[in-house]
């Protein structure tokens, strides 16, 4: 197996060569490169397209997520971070894993664990998804155009198909986000969202209203007032999960 080359991005001197050290034994990964910055961090990238980063989530001249935003590639991310009480996850990257700091060696091992699984390869469609379903409680990274996002899953009110990527639909905003419906809908808490039809996926408790259709089906309004329409091959399912 050839080694993954890897960079290691991280602010802290001292936590940067801490955790330079614990990946020397790991054989399958090779150290091509080290930043403390984002401007470093991106011309290292481009010069060396690394196939693995160990990406801090803060850093000075802006975020990891920048770093990724503006590279011409997507190399396998493992995000480190400081957030203890939720680990922030994000839809539009090759995530491997999350390392909350300090990071423990055994905790470290796992995570490079699963870069020897197909599942590691999140960019694919075809690759399932390797990481946690999504718990109620917790909170994604959702980046539009002009602002970045930390939303509750419970906010999020329905995620909507288009072609290749999906647009998230929570509170007054849309965001679009680079992964496929099949894709969000695998990690969302099970019982709390509900695939409507081929394109929508729905929160059950925005739900205001359902009326049934002449097609056998369901038109339901959520709290906003939009409506969507459940297909006749799922209606069965939604009445058996909002019943008695």
């Amino acid at each position: 197996m050839t080694p993954l080359r890897t960079m290691v991005v991280e602010d802290s001197r001292l936590a940067r060569e801490g955790l330079v050290r614990m990946l020397a034994p790991f054989a399958h990964l090779a150290l091509v490169g080290q930043a403390a910055d984002l401007d470093q961090a991106l011309l290292l990238a481009q010069s060396l397209r690394p196939e693995l980063i160990f990406l801090d989530l803060n850093l000075p001249g802006g975020s990891g997520f920048e770093l990724l935003e503006q590279l011409d590639y997507e190399p396998q991310v493992i995000f480190t971070t400081a957030y203890s009480e939720h680990a922030i996850r994000s839809f539009d990257h090759r995530t491997v894993d999350y390392l909350l700091k300090p990071i423990a060696a055994e905790r470290l091992a796992q995570a490079v664990a699963k870069l020897l699984t197909p599942q590691s390869a999140l960019g694919s469609e075809e690759a399932p998804d390797s990481r946690p379903l999504l718990e109620p409680q917790s909170r994604l990274f959702i980046q539009d155009e002009h602002h970045c996002h930390l939303v509750a899953v419970t906010d999020i009110r329905c995620v909507e198909s288009c072609r290749n990527t999906v647009l998230v639909h929570f509170g007054a905003h849309k965001a679009v986000v680079k992964r496929s419906l099949n894709a969000v809908e695998a990690r969302m808490p099970p019982g709390l969202f509900f695939r409507a039809n081929r394109q929508m996926l729905i929160n059950l408790r925005m739900v205001c209203a359902i009326t049934p259709t002449l097609s056998e089906g369901f038109l339901v309004t959520l709290d906003d007032g939009q409506r969507v329409e459940v297909s006749r091959r799922n209606a069965a399912t939604l009445k058996g999960l909002l019943s008695l």
